[in-house]
């Protein structure tokens, strides 16, 4: 499994991807799923991907190559030509599909579903940039400032902190720290997603970016990040006041005599009835 965050603002895009694929006792594979797409001064594009591995890989390579044609005498449609973002995405989307006609058949012979997540954004010049959550069936969504960010592999356990942080004002720096707290949250629970971490800041309408990071178990941001993230989120914990059952010690009791602080009754003995 994986984790892939990216999010939408008014100053770039954020991208960050684990590398793991398989854990077990015994087993752990190590797998890059996020590709940038860039052409200085023109275009810059990046792709992250989620699910079976054989499939995006496959999508990965053909989205090179790919071909869309809207009528026989326009010029086709190439991720390096389109004039939009929409138009690169309907690229990706037929690249789907035409690995989902090769290869869906036979995966379901075997037993495996067909089964890939996409969140393919950037910029092209002379539009905005635009960021969408591509499907397996090759359809998309695209972000909007009400939803800034996609997520697509291990996505509850990073969620609620992107909920909370996250809005189109958000400063890059601001956003790629709190991208990594979602993606440290997701490691703390979850084996399945694992370090190495690709990160890639990209600012509005500079065709290209340095600041590209692969971060490893040595990072010193990343373990001060994860250790700081711990430790005050045991110190918000401690500073809340535990339940209490009336109003006697707290002026926000947990239990009231408004409503329905009984939701049930407890059953003693054989004879009694739940009512």
């Amino acid at each position: 499994m994986t984790y892939c965050v990216a999010i939408k603002l008014n100053a770039g895009l954020v991208f960050l991807s684990d590398s793991r694929t398989n854990a077990g006792l015994d087993q752990i594979s190590t797998f890059r799923k996020m590709i940038v797409y860039e052409r200085e001064q023109d275009r810059f594009m990046v792709l992250l991907s989620a699910g079976n591995l054989s499939i995006s890989q496959s999508v990965r390579e053909l989205l090179q190559v790919e071909q869309v044609k809207d009528n026989t005498d326009a010029e086709p449609i190439t991720i390096w030509n389109a004039r939009s973002m929409f138009d690169a995405v309907r690229v990706l989307g037929s690249a789907v599909r035409r690995v989902y006609e090769r290869d869906a058949a036979s995966l379901k012979q075997s037993g495996v579903d067909f089964n890939v997540s996409l969140i393919f954004g950037g910029q092209i010049r002379g539009e905005g940039m635009r960021l969408f959550q591509v499907y397996s069936a090759g359809n998309f969504i695209e972000a909007t400032p009400e939803t800034p960010y996609f997520q697509v592999g291990e996505s509850k356990y990073g969620k609620p902190v992107l909920d909370r942080v996250i809005t189109p004002t958000t400063p890059l720096d601001e956003a790629a720290k709190c991208a990594l707290v979602s993606m440290d949250s997701t490691l703390k629970s979850n084996l399945s997603v694992g370090l190495p971490l690709d990160l890639v800041v990209y600012e509005v309408d500079r065709f290209a970016t340095n600041k590209v990071v692969c971060i490893d178990e040595h990072n010193p941001y990343f373990a001060m990040l994860h250790g700081s993230w711990g430790q005050r989120l045991r110190e918000v914990f401690d500073s809340i006041v535990d339940p209490t059952w009336d109003g006697s010690q707290t002026d926000v009791p947990l239990m009231v005599n408004a409503g329905r602080s009984k939701p049930l009754k407890k059953i003693t003995t054989p004879e009694e009835k739940l009512i």
